[in-house]
């Protein structure tokens, strides 16, 4: 029976028994059943990190052990709020944190800068759900997830298609529509960041 710590795009955690391809945290959510709670985060820490780490070694949700969450690739992470973990991926957080910079200026922002404002734009404080907003679909970046109806299938935009979503991997290609509106699940300062320069590391499907 497959653990609930896959984390979709439209940040539900679900058990599913594909694997991903990077591992998050958010503290404890899980009890000693290894079953989550109601709670969906413990801290505004949201990270995504590396399956393997300096020889490391975990029993997956472990009693007392932060959750391990598990992402399809890092779009998904990002749709769902993460960012990349200083800690495994420094050289990712650190190209993060220089397109952060190129998208809102000033100084270059620390991972805590850059988790009080992703907190405050991908969840609602009273309903704890995901904060979408719309925008031109032609308008968005590579790397971005969207829909283009109400609970129709989430949709990662690559290039001048969109590719759709599924826990195993991506579909079909289908072309971008020119004049579409996309409600977009991945956060409005994350959007920012794809746009000045970051490139998300995605599952091998998408480029199939």
């Amino acid at each position: 029976m497959p653990l609930q710590n896959r984390v979709m795009p439209w940040g539900e955690i679900v058990a599913v028994a594909a694997r991903g391809t990077l591992m998050g945290n958010r503290g404890v959510l899980h009890d000693a059943r290894r079953e989550l709670g109601k709670a969906r985060w413990r801290h505004p820490h949201w990270v995504a990190c590396v399956l393997s780490f300096r020889g490391r070694h975990r029993r997956v949700m472990a009693p007392g052990r932060y959750t391990e969450l598990f992402f399809l690739d890092e779009a998904v992470a990002l749709a769902a709020g993460h960012r990349p973990c200083a800690e495994c991926r420094r050289l990712d957080f650190r190209r993060f944190a220089a397109c952060w910079q190129a998208a809102f200026g000033g100084e270059r922002p620390r991972a805590g800068d850059i988790d009080r404002e992703l907190h405050r734009a991908r969840v609602e404080p009273r309903t704890r759900q995901q904060i979408r907003h719309t925008a031109p679909l032609a308008s968005l970046p590579e790397g971005v997830f969207v829909r283009l109806a109400e609970d129709g299938p989430a949709l990662l935009v690559l290039e001048d298609a969109l590719l759709p979503f599924a826990p195993e991997g991506y579909g079909v290609l289908l072309p971008r529509p020119e004049s579409a509106t996309a409600e977009v699940l991945t956060p409005a300062p994350t959007v920012a960041v794809l746009a000045a320069c970051y490139r998300p590391i995605l599952h091998p499907s998408a480029r199939a």
